[in-house]
């Protein structure tokens, strides 16, 4: 359940005046009303009552109360979790709720019926492209043998933890474990890491950027966020904002001259996903965390990119003629951001702002690179396939998509609207620096057509690098030694990194056993135990095929019975 339904189902249960007892059974909560018995009016009333009584500070608290109540009777987390989380999401999550455009017909609509109400909120939307037509394709050609090839280093989910403590309990009742608060548990967290849900130290993620330092040169960086830890119950302002300081501080220590590209990840916010609309001004909107990034990057990034960074958190940068990189803020379509109840529909007016983007970028003849932290398929469906039409148009423009999230090493393919046959994009998910969950830490560099007039600054390869926590634990006193993984092209008998060529690794998935095991393992970043079996193989083959959201008509072949029944591990 997202944070949003959650709060729907507190806020119906709970709310003051309402005739909606709650009755405790042991550890159990139940709903004691007949929802049959429900009328329009009644509900109506309800609503109403409830958009009253949430406006007051006291009911606010009392309805934070009864969700700690909830949270511990149904053993949610553990009691000081469950206190300390609700402490920290109130105010965002009840004000977006008093603030959206959920009113008692919407969600009496949704309740009892549409004679009652028209429920909408999150209903198909659609941009509308320019009216310029879209300029003719001409083939991918390789670049000539000898031409120049940029490498890219590319960091995402950093995820440090200040609170862990080598030796601390691998094992444990809290979402986040191996720290120095945690009481109880089992087992003893290694030095450098460890195979279990937790971050990484402070130490491993220096030896990291020491190790790439020595490895250059890099053209430039892409970071695609996630900077904090997930002890999610109890970060603050103040702490998110030093995580944001200290690890930009390792990078520009380290990488010191290299151009360095970031993006916002879900976790930079406190409390997490909480990334209301521009529109939303005060002490609730997120200029605090904008403000502060343009301040940390400024070095990194024009005036004309940090404006629109500190009052939307995306930007488009002009790297050199003909190349251009934009970021976005894909908070915007993420379904655990509970401020989107305000507006699904285009939040920021992001996408409208990315077309205007690559339209320039077209009549200019300029390739340009996204990156962003949720991938396109993981986004909120209308966004998705809004965001899916946009790459469509201007895919003679787009050159790459990069993106993080996951912690996994996968990609999401992108095919023509008309026919879904032809493969015309792909949107590559870079493996986590942290560790979290069960993984061994690690980066990626890519190759890419450039830098020079006239490059299709395409993907040529990319290349992957962990650090063994195995034997880099067994010698804890000396300086760990991160190791190549794996290349794409050799790894898979690839010719060449074209949407064509992923499209084509699919098929050999299906086909070849080994293979796809092989990706299975680099797919954990060279640490995994259970084992991907057919309808595993099936589900994983379709989201590397599905880069828009609840979309399974390319999966139709692989026997897959409604929505896919295995999912990637939930990070939000």
């Amino acid at each position: 359940m997202s944070p949003l339904l959650g709060l729907l189902a507190v806020l119906l249960l709970c709310s003051p005046g309402s005739s909606l007892p709650l009755a405790t059974d042991g550890p159990h909560i139940a709903l004691q009303y007949d929802w049959a018995n429900l009328t329009c009016t009644a509900c109506k009333a309800l609503f109403t009552a409830l958009d009253i009584s949430l406006q007051l500070e006291s009911n606010m608290e009392r309805v934070a109360e009864v969700m700690v109540m909830v949270c511990q009777k149904l053993h949610l987390a553990e009691p000081d979790v469950c206190e300390q989380a609700i402490q920290l999401f109130k105010k965002d999550m009840i004000t977006a709720w008093v603030r959206s455009v959920l009113r008692p017909s919407e969600a009496c609509g949704l309740i009892v019926g549409t004679d009652c109400g028209h429920w909408d909120i999150g209903s198909d939307w659609n941009i509308t492209l320019p009216p310029v037509p879209k300029p003719p394709l001409h083939p991918p050609v390789p670049p000539a043998q000898g031409s120049p090839v940029s490498r890219v280093l590319f960091l995402t989910d950093v995820h440090w933890d200040h609170s862990y403590s080598p030796g601390g309990p691998v094992t444990c009742k809290e979402p986040l474990c191996c720290r120095s608060q945690t009481s109880g548990g089992h087992g003893a967290a290694g030095y450098w890491g460890e195979y279990s849900k937790c971050d990484l130290p402070l130490h491993t993620i220096d030896s990291l950027l020491r190790h790439v330092a020595s490895t250059g040169p890099f053209d430039r960086v892409y970071w695609t966020g996630d900077i904090p830890a997930h002890n999610v119950w109890e970060q603050t302002r103040n702490a998110q904002l030093n995580a944001l300081q200290t690890i930009t501080g390792l990078i520009r220590k380290y990488l010191g001259p290299v151009p360095v590209y970031p993006a916002v990840g879900n976790h930079e916010s406190a409390p997490v996903n909480s990334f209301p609309p521009p529109y939303v001004h005060g002490n609730l909107s997120s200029s605090w965390l904008y403000q502060a990034m343009a301040k940390e990057w400024q070095d990194w990034l024009p005036p004309s990119a940090l404006k629109t960074l500190s009052e939307a958190g995306f930007y488009s940068v002009k790297i050199r003629p003909g190349f251009r990189l934009v970021s976005l803020n894909m908070n915007y379509c993420a379904a655990e951001n509970f401020w989107l109840l305000l507006n699904y529909t285009d939040p920021a007016g992001q996408l409208q702002w990315l077309m205007g983007v690559l339209q320039e970028a077209e009549d200019n003849h300029e390739k340009v690179h996204i990156i962003g932290h949720i991938p396109p398929g993981l986004c909120l469906k209308s966004w998705s396939w809004n965001y899916y039409r946009i790459v469509n148009r201007y895919e003679g423009t787009i050159a790459a998509q990069f993106f993080g999230h996951t912690h996994l090493d996968e990609f999401e393919i992108f095919y023509d609207e008309e026919t879904l046959s032809r493969p015309l994009s792909v949107a590559y998910i870079a493996p986590s620096v942290t560790t979290f969950i069960d993984l061994n830490p690690g980066y990626r560099v890519y190759h890419i057509d450039g830098d020079y007039t006239n490059s299709s600054y395409v993907v040529l390869d990319h290349e992957t690098y962990i650090l063994n926590l195995t034997e880099a634990n067994k010698r804890e006193k000396e300086e760990p030694r991160w190791t190549f993984l794996y290349s794409a092209l050799k790894t898979y008998g690839m010719k060449s990194a074209y949407p064509s060529d992923w499209d084509d690794l699919l098929q050999r998935f299906l086909k070849d056993e080994t293979l796809f095991q092989t990706f299975w393992f680099l797919y954990h970043k060279g640490h995994v135990e259970e084992v991907c079996e057919q309808t595993c193989k099936s589900t994983l083959i379709c989201m590397l095929r599905t880069a828009r959201s609840s979309d399974l008509q390319l999966c139709k072949d692989l026997g897959l019975n409604g929505e896919p029944t295995w999912k990637r591990k939930s990070l939000c």
